[in-house]
């Protein structure tokens, strides 16, 4: 055997085996859950005390579990995505008769006591509930959902799944669902061909398939493999998610120098997070690193781009400064500042953004305490002849 053969063989051992890892691990997470969505609804329709908790239910739930991953937007993503593919009841008794007999002995075979008496295992109650469900099925929307089921279990991310159950028409949700799943979208790409209507464009086409064939051509794919790096599953299997944050060679040792030189400037500069991970409504960014400046009191944000200027750059820092407005500062601390640099390895650009930053004494004295554009761009250029 030549070595060239035996590196290939190895190779495509080692990627077959990581995509069946990703494909297990996704599996399991997207059932655990719909089964706490399920738990969730069933208490909240049957529980003895619901009552007391109302409102509050799912913030009570997830501080008493304390477990990573379940963060009451979670929680209720798990709710709904119940609620949105109650069919799910059938795969979900497979994927127990295949983990085990432990796991068959703690969640299915238990029996307790409620005010109607003796319950059925957990088993026999989801095929009840799965029987009923087939009863209730009118349209043949719904009819080609559940066909759908085990691909979207198998073949999609819960990252794609909180995408598709936000989406309320329930022809739409089957459209995107299984074009996602035929063209092998990324979420990236599903979560665009939502936001640009593909579906309603669709509809409005003389010739949809050849729309869809030439957008499937040049759509964002992802591998399976990279299922266990899904931020969900990273939460799943209770791993750092600053070590799903994958950044370039070139982007790491700018940050790394980058970070050392806000340090060394003195000038009141508290780093508070590298790669700091917000939530902004049900997703999540990061920005690349945060101070606290201790003379202006307010947070400095500061994003780097190994790129070109352009205002999706600009916006997104401005949405990370609204967002730490909001959700962040203090009555008693000033507007967060934001400096985007930029660079295209020859020539660099430092924009400065403020939010409401219009009193004329604090603007003098944070551009005294910030370094200046010049010795930014400085900097960054001498950097980059470095590296």
């Amino acid at each position: 055997m030549q070595l060239n053969l035996l590196v290939a063989q190895i190779q495509n051992i080692d990627g077959s085996f990581k995509a069946e890892a990703g494909k297990s691990v996704n599996r399991l997470l997207t059932v655990r859950n719909w089964l706490i969505g399920y738990y969730i609804v069933e208490f909240e329709q049957k529980g003895e005390d619901r009552a007391k908790y109302g409102d509050k239910l799912l913030d009570i739930l997830s501080e008493s579990l304390n477990i990573k991953g379940l963060s009451v937007t979670n929680l209720k993503l798990n709710r709904l995505f119940y609620i949105t593919y109650p069919q799910i009841a059938q795969t979900t008794i497979n994927e127990l008769n295949k983990i085990g007999m432990v796991i068959r002995q703690t969640l299915s075979d238990e029996l307790y006591i409620s005010d109607i008496g003796i319950r059925q295992t957990l088993s026999d109650e989801l095929q009840t509930a799965n029987i009923q469900l087939n009863k209730e099925i009118q349209s043949p929307v719904e009819s080609n959902e559940i066909i759908l089921l085990d691909a979207i279990i198998n073949k999609l991310s819960f990252s794609h799944i909180t995408l598709l159950i936000a989406i309320n028409d329930a022809s739409k949700r089957f459209f995107y669902a299984a074009e996602a799943i035929k063209g092998t979208w990324s979420v990236r790409e599903l979560k665009r061909q939502i936001n640009t209507l593909l579906y309603e464009r669709s509809s409005l086409s003389k010739k949809p398939d050849m729309l869809l064939q030439k957008l499937n051509e040049k759509s964002e794919t992802f591998q399976f493999s990279s299922l266990i790096k899904d931020f969900y599953a990273f939460e799943f299997l209770g791993l750092p998610t600053k070590d799903l944050v994958e950044e370039s060679d070139l982007e790491t040792a700018l940050l790394d120098n980058l970070q050392q030189f806000f340090m060394e400037l003195g000038h009141g500069f508290c780093l508070e997070a590298r790669q700091k991970r917000i939530l902004i409504g049900d997703e999540y960014f990061y920005i690349d690193l945060v101070f606290y400046h201790r003379i202006l009191r307010c947070h400095v944000l500061i994003e780097l781009k190994v790129d070109e200027f352009n205002h999706t750059n600009a916006g997104q820092l401005n949405t990370y400064i609204n967002y730490y407005k909001k959700e962040i500062t203090l009555p008693v601390e000033n507007p967060p500042i934001g400096i985007l640099l930029v660079t295209n390895k020859n020539d660099a650009l430092v924009e400065y953004a403020t939010a409401d930053m219009d009193k004329k004494l604090f603007v003098r004295n944070y551009m005294l305490q910030l370094p200046g554009k010049e010795e930014l761009e400085s900097f960054l250029k001498h950097e980059l002849k470095k590296l």
